[in-house]
């Protein structure tokens, strides 16, 4: 297969398994020239990507430009802060016209889930989807299975534990639908009030006892208390949650095994993790962060190749 057999990055539940692998090997690819001395190649000399952030964003948006410079594409960078989303215009009005400029791709994170699929049935350029509210984040997803596999190479029959705030986190979503499309096993840990209730139907197992799912897992997938995104109480306070759900050293030095410690940031410090494990030899949040560049390369050079056929 040297193609995707989709148009835009949308989703994983939109994704096949080979679908994902092969922008795995191409990531392999690109994650070669990026260790090179002359880091850049010239594969999207003749496109244009713009990248439009209606949330804030840190390391997403900085690692989907780095990866647009890499490949030599034309950026341009918006952000709905100070442009005329303030003033009223609609997200349809913005992105013409963005596209109006001859822009070939679009990455967008959105705080609307399906805002990206809205774009893509209405305009005539390739979609990323940077995340879209509580739904989906595909790279995110990517470059954490990307990871895992670069760690143990199989996925197939690995047991991954996705532990935290599940309820408002997109990236345990597509987490949970690339891990499976790869044949790992899944379980999700956090406390009840922050497991959505259609949870079981991805067909995941459930815990609310954090030292049960690391000890069943080979990889523990840590998320962040998502407080921006939270109009309610979800638990008593941060301190609490930490007591219940926090991995620390001296509760990962208890299990007799070795796991595989992830997290797609920004890390809460001693909240949901310590630093001595967000630093420790089993972290591999550094490696997320170097693949992260790669796999996003990957994506956008494999969407440009489809536009070009």
């Amino acid at each position: 297969m040297t193609n995707l057999s989709v148009n835009h990055l949308l989703g994983i539940k939109d994704l096949t398994a080979d679908d994902i692998q092969l922008i795995f090997q191409t990531a392999d690819h690109f994650k070669e020239v990026i260790n090179r001395p002359i880091k850049k190649v010239p594969s999207l000399r003749d496109i244009t990507i713009a990248n439009i952030f209606f949330e804030n964003s840190t390391r997403t948006k900085l690692s989907f430009e780095l990866a647009e410079k890499r490949l030599s594409a034309d950026v341009i960078n918006f952000s709905s802060s100070n442009s005329s989303v303030k003033k009223g215009e609609t997200l349809l009005d913005t992105v013409n016209n963005i596209l109006s400029m001859k822009v070939d791709m679009v990455v967008m994170r959105h705080s609307s889930p399906g805002a990206a699929h809205f774009l893509s049935r209405h305009i005539d350029a390739n979609i990323v989807n940077a995340g879209d509210g509580t739904h989906e984040h595909p790279t995110q997803a990517l470059l954490d299975t990307y990871s895992i596999r670069e760690k143990i190479q199989e996925l197939k029959g690995k047991k991954v534990a996705i532990i935290g705030d599940i309820l408002h986190s997109r990236v345990a979503l597509s987490n949970i639908y690339a891990l499976k499309k790869l044949g790992a096993e899944v379980m999700v840990c956090g406390p009840a009030t922050l497991l959505p209730k259609y949870i079981s139907e991805l067909g995941v197992q459930i815990s609310w006892d954090v030292r049960e799912a690391l000890e069943w897992c080979d990889v523990a997938n840590i998320l962040r208390i998502q407080l921006e995104r939270q109009q309610l109480k979800y638990f008593p306070s941060l301190r609490e949650y930490s007591l219940y759900y926090g991995v620390n050293k001296k509760l990962l030095d208890s299990l007799g095994k070795e796991i595989i410690v992830m997290h797609p940031g920004p890390i809460n410090r001693g909240v949901e993790i310590s630093s001595d494990v967000a630093d420790s030899k089993q972290s591999i949040i550094l490696n997320q962060v170097e693949n992260g560049v790669a796999i996003r390369m990957a994506v956008l050079y494999l969407l440009a190749q489809k536009r070009q056929n």
